[in-house]
């Protein structure tokens, strides 16, 4: 690690929460030669981004720099991966696919050799040239992935991204304030009275509309303008019970009983619980958001050698399994999906029952439509 350009460390962070490290977790990680950085401020020197191109920025060849989510930068993970490669890791979070998009828009594609992008967010990239064309010979364990993701509507044949990890958004509650656990979305509008400011949504225009198009029966992707119209209407009529558009942070609000229930991601969802037992994760029964995260390569960046070596590296069963006993991970991978434990396959806010995925959706592009959630959605949080 370069020891003049220091960085802030984060610990068992969850989808979209950052915990600081205390001084001592910082000496450990620091010998597994990862680092990370919780503004996403990359190397200062990063070159421009060189649209549409293959891959081949500059940088160190014996490192991997990543750019991902907060809850998928576990130190053992990525030491892991120098024990078997000799390839070091440098890494900085993100907490939203804009965020993320913005930095390489601005030029940081040559500062990453791989990404963590959202399934819309790939086909979105794709049609920027923001991304490499995948050279599949170089990857193994493709034929491992699950059918859903074996050719993903958001990028056929895995051309640009492979799946890395997958889940719901739903609703996490506090029972010992919520006598009568929400069965859908409609939860936060039939009980607004009772739960004024004690609920948050995620600040998300495409995850919180289109949880609302779900409770009017559109769907997560509606495109009609009198539908998208609607859901602001009803998001409208309950704003003035939301406590906050907050997508992590509210936590230990929630845990201590200043919050009553929150919409949320399902890894956080399925992680709370473990050491809060008055909380629990309800999937809506109308349908989800099936969200999948992904690893990519921007199309400038640095080290290839090193982003098929780490993509191979996730795409191992084992080291999926790793992902998911330690990550708290759903993983795509079939091979270790067959290999999990019995109590974890059989987890069904972790593995949806087949009725349930029948009804859920992945977040998918909505062309020009997206103008007007934009719209909408400004004009629902300056109301």
């Amino acid at each position: 690690m370069n020891s003049n350009n220091p960085r802030s460390i984060v610990s068992r962070s969850t989808r979209r929460k950052f915990l600081q490290f205390s001084a001592a977790a910082i000496s450990t990680i620091a010998l597994s030669n990862c680092a990370r950085n919780l503004e996403g401020g990359g190397t200062a020197n990063s070159t421009s981004q060189a649209s549409g191109t293959s891959g081949g920025g500059s940088r160190d060849s014996k490192t991997l720099y990543v750019y991902t989510w907060g809850d998928y930068s576990n130190p053992e993970f990525f030491k892991r991966f120098t024990e078997k490669t000799g390839i070091e890791v440098v890494v900085d979070v993100y907490d939203s696919n804009e965020a993320m998009l913005a930095k390489l828009q601005a030029g940081g594609g040559a500062q990453y050799s791989v990404i963590y992008p959202s399934d819309y967010m790939v086909r979105q990239m794709i049609d920027m040239n923001l991304l490499t064309k995948l050279d599949q010979s170089k990857i193994q364990g493709l034929s491992g992935l699950m059918d859903r993701w074996q050719s993903p509507p958001y990028d056929p044949s895995n051309a640009h991204s492979i799946p890395y990890a997958w889940g719901t958004t739903g609703i996490i509650y506090n029972s010992n304030l919520v006598k009568t656990p929400p069965q859908d979305w409609n939860f936060f509008w039939d009980n607004k009275e009772a739960l004024a400011g004690k609920f948050t949504l995620v600040d998300d225009v495409r995850e919180t509309m289109g949880a609302t198009l779900k409770s009017l029966g559109y769907s997560y992707n509606a495109t009609d303008p009198a539908q998208i119209e609607a859901a602001y209407q009803k998001l409208l009529e309950l704003k003035p019970s939301i406590a906050a558009f907050r997508t992590f942070g509210w936590e230990d609000q929630l845990i201590s009983g200043d919050l009553a229930a929150c919409m949320t991601y399902s890894t956080l969802g399925n992680l709370l619980p473990k050491d809060n037992p008055q909380l629990t994760y309800v999937i809506p029964q109308s349908g989800s958001s099936v969200w999948t995260d992904t690893v990519a390569i921007p199309a400038s960046a640095p080290n290839l050698e090193a982003a098929y070596a780490w993509i191979n590296y996730v795409l191992d069963p084992e080291n999926a399994i790793y992902g998911v006993e330690k990550m708290n991970v759903i993983t795509p991978n079939k091979l270790a999906y067959d290999k999990l434990p019995t109590e974890i396959k059989s987890d069904e806010k972790r593995y949806p029952t087949t009725q349930l995925l029948s009804v859920s959706e992945g977040i998918t592009p909505v062309g020009k439509a997206l103008d007007l959630y934009d719209k909408y959605w400004n004009d629902l949080k300056g109301a």
